[in-house]
């Protein structure tokens, strides 16, 4: 049977894994374009714009997901409960104090945010707040510190990125298609015409899809993360029901948030879309994993 510590390291390995489809995924569309129209500073470009755009958002991204939530900031005279059970997992984790954060919103969830463990930040919506009891809550909260702790968020970051990345150039090239950009035609003399030519469709294809690759990327981190978070939180209040119940009661509160949208859906720890039905094809477009499956994996762990 497994334990919360091979959970751990199993979806870490799978994490990175798919980090690094990634990272194959940019090359070979950075080098394809290259080829088409007989430019390899193209390749270079791709990777070097991409770095940029990481090292911009490593800087922002707390700042930019707390306002697109809505979050404010709350002081401990506010709810000195929440101060509490927030403290206590923190020494528990040896993680610094993260800034407490409440959005308005009566749907229950929560989120984690911050470019590392020094500037880390925990938004609640008033919601849970209200539904959640002492080991509920401690679950929900416990769950955001692991994400702290693993360095999902900066790694999430790092993944929206990149797929707003391809995506962008993707469309870059689909536009000169449509408006008659020059494929290289080198090979058409070297008597390797037909092998150009099936490479570029297999490219041209590789191109349009590779925005919907990117994104089924994106969530299948999401997906794996969120196991290893639940997987953490438990570890860390030694009690997995907390948060299986927590979970239980997210998803029975069918509203979505007032501030839902998919720049920052996949942080919280439920979608904020409300509980939807998903089966089949459908399953590869959630955001997370499927509300049973998470449970079910909690109470099956051994702390």
């Amino acid at each position: 049977m497994s334990t919360l510590y091979t959970e751990q390291d199993r979806n870490v390995r799978r994490t990175w894994l798919l980090m690094a489809t990634f990272v194959v995924v940019i090359a070979a569309l950075g080098w394809f374009i290259g080829y088409y129209y007989n430019n390899s500073s193209i390749l270079v470009f791709a990777l070097i714009f991409a770095l940029i755009m990481n090292v911009t958002s490593y800087w922002y991204s707390d700042k930019i997901s707390l306002a697109l939530s809505g979050a404010k900031p709350i002081t401990r005279e506010e709810n000195i409960e929440l101060f509490r059970i927030v403290e206590n997992l923190s020494i528990t984790s040896g993680l610094p104090m993260p800034r407490l954060y409440v959005i308005d919103d009566p749907a229950p969830n929560a989120f984690a945010t911050g470019r590392d463990k020094e500037h880390a930040a925990v938004a609640v919506t008033s919601g849970l707040l209200g539904m959640m009891d002492k080991n509920e809550l401690s679950g929900v909260l416990a769950h955001e510190l692991s994400h702290i702790g693993n360095r999902d968020i900066l790694l999430s970051t790092v993944v929206v990125v990149l797929v707003g990345f391809i995506a962008i150039l993707a469309n870059i090239f689909t536009r000169g298609l449509w408006f008659g950009g020059g494929r290289r035609r080198s090979n058409d003399s070297e008597g390797g015409g037909q092998l150009g030519n099936i490479l570029a469709i297999v490219g041209i294809v590789f191109v349009v899809l590779s925005p919907v690759i990117a994104q089924l990327i994106q969530l299948a981190i999401s997906r794996k993360r969120e196991f290893l978070a639940d997987a953490g939180g438990a570890l860390l209040t030694r009690y997995p029901e907390g948060l299986a119940s927590a979970l239980a009661k997210i998803s029975s509160f069918s509203s979505p948030m007032k501030s839902a949208n998919n720049a920052t859906a996949h942080l919280y720890i439920s979608s904020p879309f409300g509980a939807k039905a998903a089966s089949g094809i459908s399953k590869l477009f959630m955001t997370h994993p499927p509300t049973e499956e998470r449970i079910a994996a909690l109470r099956g762990m051994n702390v």
